[in-house]
């Protein structure tokens, strides 16, 4: 019988990994309630007094990501250096780029789409 290993990683609240995730989660709400097709590939790097935001979209809406970060981060509840974070004095930086054109051509011409087979969730 072979042996296997298994193994997880769980993190518990204030894990950098947690406030990452939200803060991606707003970015991505925040584009696709304002254009729908948009093609959001987000992704969101937290180390001490700063966040990183980096990624590919390509969205006909414009959001003000400094903005939704400093939001996000004050709504989890940093909101003061002294509970090891804020929101207002950190420091945040984009780089976001539009969705690479071999990964569009892809998308866009996928054969589903030319014949018109893609239900609306396939087509974004």
């Amino acid at each position: 019988m072979a042996k296997r290993l298994f193994t997880s990683e769980s993190v518990t609240e204030g894990h950098p990994d947690k406030m990452a995730d939200q803060i991606s989660d707003a970015v991505l709400d925040a584009i696709i309630a304002q254009d729908p097709n948009a093609r959001v590939a987000c992704e969101t790097l937290v180390t001490t007094g700063q966040v990183h935001v980096v990624g590919e979209i390509t969205t006909e809406c414009y959001v003000d990501i400094p903005y939704i970060v400093r939001r996000t981060i004050k709504e989890i509840g940093y909101t003061r250096v002294k509970y090891g974070f804020d929101g207002d004095t950190c420091g945040v930086l984009i780089s976001i780029d539009e969705q690479s054109p071999d990964i569009a051509m892809g998308v866009n011409k996928a054969l589903e789409a030319r014949k018109g087979e893609m239900d609306e969730f396939e087509a974004i």
